[in-house]
């Protein structure tokens, strides 16, 4: 038995479109959109209702075809205090940090009805956190969590509209769920293998969520001096997230302290009897591969088990090979795709009018601190994690400092979080069997 027969989306960003598309073409599921009330939004409410809520996802690679189509969207509702009918199933296509801010939107009535909510992109800890909030409501939903969302779309116009394009696509995403066996955690695969997507359902849901190749990269490209000066501006000159020094933030020392948190994170794992992840067979494998001329097979499947120096080389060669794209075609001078020129966004006026951080690393910042009080809760130490936190917070801080008296979000103070990880950690949560 499935609940996938009325689908509420929540969050009106170009995922929500594009898995719209896919719940309509795979599953032929009556589909509503919610979304916040708000100058952000209101080119997407307003797109929507002029083409009769009709959206379209397109696709920007021929193999993706699969992914691209159109629909009419059945319902949609500008507020989330707003939403009317019977909803089987709410999917969370909105930022981690946002799931407890939403929910609190969202009507006791429609919540109880509810027998299912998917988690896109959660974090580690999400699964639990949105499963805690629910108890509190007697509600015995089924919780699912992907590990991350399947591919990058955008919005096809570079401004949120009622069309998309998916640029890229994952070959492989994890997913796990409250409920064993599960006719939805069935259905959901199903979906995504017609997409070409290949599932393997984990154990756990907070399984699932350690298989976010986010966890292990963003943070330390993220919340270093390099990149924070150039994302709060201390620095004038365009700078990339996957370059090598000077050109971006990747040097020997940035790989040490990647490897350092993977090893903390394989230490949070362990005590939580979690398979560990071998992060250089992760990256390529589940990730973006490189050509076997740059590694060796021996080379990742042992990467686990070899010295700290040794891995450190292997980790600085595969950010090395991906400066281009080893795959691409290269042109008549010999040039290949610049995959790395990713570059480092800078903090924006948003739509509201208020200096904003961008996503990057603005939801880093939450992941972090999550898991930050995850280990403290399970009482491991993570010196390399509390140093990103700290290097965050005095940046994002001095960056307020000298913008006093102009108009700030919410960012730009220093958060603690304790509603979330009191909610993750209760009693009774999957974070609470630890070993002895």
């Amino acid at each position: 038995m499935s609940d996938l027969k009325r689908v509420l989306l929540l969050g009106t960003g170009p995922v929500a479109i594009q898995l719209a598309v896919n719940f309509k073409k795979q599953l032929n599921s009556y589909v509503g959109i919610a979304g916040r009330d708000s100058v952000r939004s209101e080119s997407f409410f307003a797109a929507v209702k002029q083409s009769h809520y009709q959206v379209r996802a397109a696709v920007q690679n021929e193999k993706h075809e699969r992914m691209q189509g159109e629909c009419v969207i059945d319902n949609v509702f500008k507020g989330y205090g707003s939403i009317e009918g019977e909803w089987d199933t709410i999917i969370f296509s909105i930022t981690t940090d946002a799931y407890i801010e939403v929910l609190k939107q969202l009507s006791d009535k429609l919540l109880n009805q509810v027998r299912c909510i998917v988690l896109i992109s959660p974090t580690f800890g999400s699964n639990s956190l949105i499963k805690n909030y629910m108890s509190a409501l007697h509600s015995n939903a089924e919780i699912i969590s992907f590990s991350t969302y399947f591919g990058d779309t955008r919005w096809a116009g570079g401004v949120p509209a009622n069309k998309v394009i998916t640029t890229a696509v994952k070959k492989k995403i994890y997913l796990g769920s409250t409920r064993c066996p599960s006719g939805n955690v069935q259905r959901l695969s199903q979906m995504y293998e017609q997409l070409d997507v290949t599932v393997e359902v984990m154990k756990t849901p907070i399984e699932a969520e350690t298989r976010n190749i986010s966890l292990y990269v963003h943070p330390p490209l993220f919340m270093n001096e390099f990149s924070l000066n150039a994302v709060f501006g201390d620095t004038a000159v365009r700078k990339y997230v996957y370059k090598l020094f000077p050109e971006g933030p990747i040097t020997p020392s940035l790989i040490r302290d990647m490897l350092a948190q993977w090893k903390e994170m394989m230490t949070i794992l362990k005590k939580l009897n979690i398979e560990s992840i071998n992060l250089l067979q992760f990256m390529t494998d589940d990730n973006y591969p490189v050509r076997p001329e740059s590694l060796s097979r021996q080379d990742i499947e042992n990467f686990d088990r070899l010295e700290p120096i040794h891995q450190e080389y292997l980790l600085y060669v595969r950010y090395a090979s991906l400066l281009i794209d080893p795959f691409s075609k290269p042109d008549a001078d010999g040039k290949y795709f610049d995959f790395s020129a990713i570059p480092i966004k800078n903090i924006f006026v948003n739509r509201e009018g208020d200096l904003d951080i961008p996503r990057m690393p603005k939801e880093d910042y939450y992941r972090v601190k999550m898991i930050q009080g995850i280990a403290n809760h399970l009482d491991v130490p993570c010196p390399t994690m509390d140093r990103f936190v700290a290097i965050y917070e005095d940046k994002m801080t001095k960056a307020a400092q000298r913008h006093a008296g102009e108009r700030l979000s919410k960012a730009f103070t220093v958060q603690r979080f304790e509603e979330e990880l009191q909610m993750i950690c209760s009693e009774g949560s999957e974070l609470s069997r630890q070993t002895p």
